[in-house]
């Protein structure tokens, strides 16, 4: 047969192999007994293992024909169905791409289920797929307990961390909103090139980091271990050696072609995680059937040998002689079963091929931060239970303080009206973060809400994720806005696209902490006084706030943390460094940028800007230390125009209402967009275009941003950047031509 057509021949070596009693020989030796099972469930499994392979021969045959899109398959998982059997599907599971058994498998505890056809809806990208609506080729299901997963390498496993993290944590909290049961554990499983994946290293870590000081992080990471990373070997031993004594984890070898091993293994690992709340290691060697993916040829980087090996130890043949051995099926019946599967899928397959596509942007756009499962928002406490969650500082709430203090009231507000709610970060615990933003919530809520996470961004996110999976609503902290970077994909692939790959029947509401933009002569570089927050501007769903003082950032932030609660959003919370305590904003100890507590009911909805007087001779649009700046340089301004100008402070980056600043701009022809970020990519850049092109009158617009530059230490910090002079400067010119 054809090295290139390597379906076909594992196809028909099927057949042929079972008639003719040419079987591969055991792996391993496990007799039914110690795997305690039985004829019927033998017998489903592999009927579980035969679908899946036949779902990934269609799928191979439709992507020719033009109606299936993506073929990466389950051919050498298959023995992942006992998975799907032994673990209850109360169990949450993050799960590896190959994982087509388990699925149809974990099916047979839900009556009623359909997966064959629910992953043909998947496969052929229609939009009655009941996962994603027609936008990815997942396996996930809402009613299995299996939140969706597109091409996952290894970015999921932080977040199934979390998730493990957050059952005991819910439990003991007795939070209501928990979704998981109290002794359930999460799976997670991944290929051995996905665990040298820094995430996956981040995952790992955290789970001993977690276990070294008593936590319990009930989860069970399989690890499917075909050999191989699309084309790269993975080096013999290498998961053996790395994990079989890694501290806090029960290390359990089993064979991937055997199910009476792999029986006898799961059931292992089962009862130890759920009766001891820690890791296991699950390692199951397995062979990869049909290359990588549809697109991808074995014989460009594999010898004929080397995979016709592979295929003789197709797992689907591992398990017939098994079932022959025992006489559980004959060989006629075998082929019988596999024939009939085969009609099956094609049948389901080709139906579903019919169903409606998605055909427009709207369509795509609507899951986008979709949520099925809103929920009102705890009433506000009583002035008793405040006072006494304040204690002192209660009495301190009336008087003018700077951004860092309003925002530290806000949390504890916050954490007391929502009892869902975490922080949790570097340094946010005992020390109260490196700018005391966080202080005192360590002694006030204790260590199950207000706690110190490893030195690991991906860690920190990625357990937000996990955390929000079962209930909570995190409000993690990132230290400074340049460690993001170490992590962003966890909140642009993982975070931010949950909703809208499983239309709105799985969220992760959070609201993300993070310090950042410039001005602070103290740090220089790039790494603690950056200026760019080009990167969320491209990621949709997200809301991105960015307050300019203390008032405004205490009734944003519990805007936030409310639309989180209610509607699953995920709020990216920028806090200026700068101004984190500055108190005056003219003139020295003048107390102007010192502001009052506002009322708990008081709110900054999504979208709403602010404007600081009513003058019509030109219009400064800015945001954070912008404003704060561009009141300064108003003064001056006005005084050498002696016209009234106008300043909108836009608070909210995303959601920006262009219309409604247009209104606000009125009758103005000037209007000068302040930003303090770099000029290639910044908010300023895009709002410039929207306002062009959405004025029906002639407006001279102009951006006065930062430099492409990063920022110096000391005296030169600032020279970049947006300056009180530079924006007088600019808005004289704008008005004077």
């Amino acid at each position: 047969m054809s090295i290139f057509n390597r379906e076909d021949a594992i196809d028909k070596n099927f057949t042929a192999r079972v008639k003719s009693g040419t079987l591969p020989p055991p792996q391993s030796a496990t007799a039914i007994s110690e795997a305690d099972t039985n004829p019927a469930e033998l017998i489903g499994l592999f009927e579980s293992q035969v679908f899946s392979r036949h779902m990934d021969l269609r799928a191979r045959l439709m992507k020719e024909e033009g109606k299936c899109f993506y073929t990466i398959g389950s051919s050498g998982h298959e023995g992942n169905a006992v998975f799907g059997n032994v673990f209850p599907f109360t169990d949450m599971a993050f799960l590896h791409y190959r994982s087509g058994a388990f699925f149809i498998e974990r099916s047979r505890q839900v009556p009623g289920s359909s997966p064959l056809y629910d992953l043909g809806l998947s496969f052929t990208a229609s939009e009655e797929d009941t996962v994603s609506g027609g936008r990815h080729k997942v396996i996930g299901s809402k009613e299995l307990n299996i939140p969706p997963q597109t091409s996952t390498v290894a970015s999921h496993i932080p977040k199934a961390v979390g998730a493990a993290l957050s059952i005991d944590r819910a439990k003991d909290l007795d939070i209501p909103e928990r979704n998981l049961k109290d002794d359930s554990i999460i799976l997670c499983s991944f290929g051995d090139a996905s665990v040298n994946h820094a995430a996956a290293l981040s995952g790992f870590n955290t789970a001993g980091w977690a276990v070294k000081q008593g936590g319990h992080v009930p989860i069970v990471f399989i690890c499917e271990d075909n050999n191989f990373g699309i084309s790269v070997p993975t080096p013999e031993g290498w998961i053996r050696d790395s994990f079989s004594s890694k501290s806090g984890f029960e290390y359990i070898a089993c064979d991937g072609l055997n199910i009476l091993d792999l029986i006898k293994a799961s059931k292992e690992a089962e009862a130890f995680c759920r009766k001891n709340r820690t890791p296991v290691f699950l390692h199951m060697k397995t062979v990869r059937l049909m290359g990588h993916a549809g697109s991808d040829i074995e014989a460009g980087y594999r010898s004929q040998k080397e995979i016709e090996k592979s295929e003789f130890h197709d797992p689907l043949l591992h398990s017939v002689r098994i079932l022959l051995e025992n006489r559980f099926l004959s060989a006629e019946e075998i082929v019988k079963l596999y024939e009939n599967a085969r009609s099956n899928v094609k049948h389901v397959c080709e139906s579903a091929a019919l169903r409606p596509k998605l055909d427009s942007a709207e369509k795509v756009m609507e899951s986008l931060t979709a949520n099925l499962d809103r929920r009102s928002a705890p009433k506000l406490r009583s002035k008793k239970d405040r006072e006494s969650a304040f204690g002192k500082e209660f009495k301190r709430l009336s008087k003018p303080q700077h951004m860092a203090k309003l925002i530290n009231y806000t949390l504890k507000d916050l954490m007391l009206r929502y009892p869902n709610t975490l922080v949790f970060g570097e340094d946010v615990a005992q020390k109260g973060g490196v700018y005391h933003v966080t202080a005192d919530l360590y002694s006030q809520f204790g260590v199950r809400r207000a706690f110190n996470s490893p030195l690991d961004e991906t860690s920190i996110i990625g357990s937000a994720v996990g955390f929000a999976h079962n209930g909570f609503v995190p409000i993690p902290e990132i230290q400074f806005l340049s460690y993001f970077h170490n992590a962003e994909d966890q909140l642009r692939g993982e975070a931010s696209t949950l909703p809208f790959f499983s239309e709105g029947q799985y969220t992760n509401p959070m609201v993300l902490r993070i310090p950042g933009l410039a001005y602070q002569k103290g740090f220089g570089g790039h790494f603690h006084n950056d200026n760019s927050l080009a990167v969320f501007r491209d990621l949709p769903g997200i809301i991105l706030a960015c307050p300019s003082n203390g008032l405004d950032a205490a009734r944003m932030l519990r805007t936030a943390v409310r639309v989180a609660y209610e509607n699953g959003r995920v709020t990216v919370f920028i806090e200026p460094i700068a101004l984190y305590m500055t108190k005056d904003l003219h003139a020295s100890k003048d107390g102007k940028w010192n502001f009052e507590y506002p009322d708990p009911k008081e709110e900054i909805p999504v979208g709403d800007f602010g404007t600081y007087g009513n003058g019509k001779a030109l219009t400064i649009i800015t945001y954070g230390n912008g404003l704060y700046l561009s009141l300064q340089a108003q003064k001056e301004i006005e005084k050498k125009l002696k016209k009234k100008i106008k300043v909108i402070d836009l608070r909210w980056l995303s959601d920006i209402h262009v219309p409604k600043l247009l209104k606000a701009v009125g009758t103005c022809k000037h209007v000068l967009i302040v930003d303090e970020c770099r000029r290639s990519g910044c908010h300023g850049e895009g709002l410039f275009i929207r306002l062009t092109e959405a004025s029906t009158k002639p407006l001279n617009i102009k951006l006065h941003a930062a430099e492409d530059s990063f920022i110096p230490l000391g005296k030169a910090a600032t020279v970049t950047l947006p300056s009180k002079e530079s924006i007088t400067k600019n808005a004289l010119e704008m008005v004077n031509g």
